[in-house]
C-alpha cells in the first residue's frame, strides 16, 4: 500500500481514514477526489468538482489501493434515485477508476444487512453494489459491513442521534460501532492483505480488528 485513492473523504468514516492515511509511513501518495475542496489538503492531491464523476476523471496517477467510503441515506439524498446514485453508481465509478489506474485492492464501506434480494430498498442497493464489485474481478476486495456508525458528523443525522443509544446496547453485529474503528480496521486490512480474493467483514469483526 503505497499509492492510495480514496473517495468519501469528507464523510464520517472517510474523514477518519484520510487522517490515518496521512500518518501512515508506507503511504507515498494520496489522491482524494471530492465534490467540495478539502479544508486540510496538505500532502493530498484533491481534484474536486460538484460532479464527483468528473473529479474521478481528473485522477491520472497510478494507485495500488482504493478505499471507497461513500454513503448517504434516502433522507439526506432526497430521493431513492439520488441515494442509488451515491451508494451504487459512484461506488462503481470509484472502483472502475481504481482499476483503470492499476489498483490491486479495493476496500469499500457497505452496511450490515446488505443483500441484493432484500425487500428493503437500502439493503438491496447495498447488496447489488457488493455483487457488482465482485463481478469486476478485483485481485482483492474487502467489504466492510458496519452496524450503525457512531461519531461526530458535520451535519448530524436525526435517526442516528435518536437510535444510537439503543444500538449501543445491542449485542454482536447489531451493536453500534465507532466510525474511527471502521477506518482503523480498513487500514489494517489494507496493510496486511491475505490470499482471499473477496473478504466480508462483519461489524463485530471490524471492531475486533480495530483493537489489534
Amino acid at each position: 500500500m503505497h499509492h492510495v485513492l480514496i473517495t468519501g473523504a469528507t464523510g464520517l468514516v472517510g474523514g477518519h481514514l484520510l487522517n490515518l492515511l496521512r500518518r501512515e509511513s508506507q503511504v507515498e501518495s494520496i489522491v482524494a477526489p471530492t465534490r467540495h475542496p478539502l479544508e486540510h489538503a496538505f500532502g493530498i492531491v484533491n481534484p474536486h468538482d460538484p460532479d464527483l464523476s468528473a473529479a474521478l476523471t481528473k485522477v491520472t496517477s497510478p494507485v495500488d489501493t482504493v478505499f471507497c467510503c461513500l454513503g448517504t441515506t434516502i433522507r439526506d439524498a432526497g430521493s431513492k434515485a439520488a441515494f442509488r446514485h451515491v451508494d451504487y453508481d459512484l461506488v462503481l465509478e470509484t472502483a472502475r477508476a481504481g482499476l483503470r489506474l492499476g489498483g490491486q485492492q479495493l476496500l469499500v464501506v457497505s452496511a450490515m444487512g446488505a443483500n441484493a434480494n432484500s425487500p428493503f430498498f437500502y439493503n438491496r442497493v447495498k447488496g447489488e453494489m457488493e455483487a457488482a464489485l465482485i463481478d469486476q474481478g478485483w485481485p482483492r476486495l474487502v467489504i466492510a459491513r458496519p452496524s450503525m456508525l457512531l461519531g461526530q458528523r458535520g451535519t448530524p443525522r436525526l435517526n442516528e442521534r435518536l437510535l444510537a443509544p439503543l444500538f449501543s446496547l445491542l449485542p454482536g453485529n447489531g451493536k453500534a460501532i465507532e466510525a474511527h474503528d471502521v477506518a482503523k480496521a480498513m487500514l489494517r486490512e489494507a496493510r496486511h492483505p491475505d490470499t482471499a480474493p473477496v473478504k466480508v467483514l462483519s461489524s463485530s469483526k471490524l471492531r475486533e480488528i480495530a483493537r489489534q
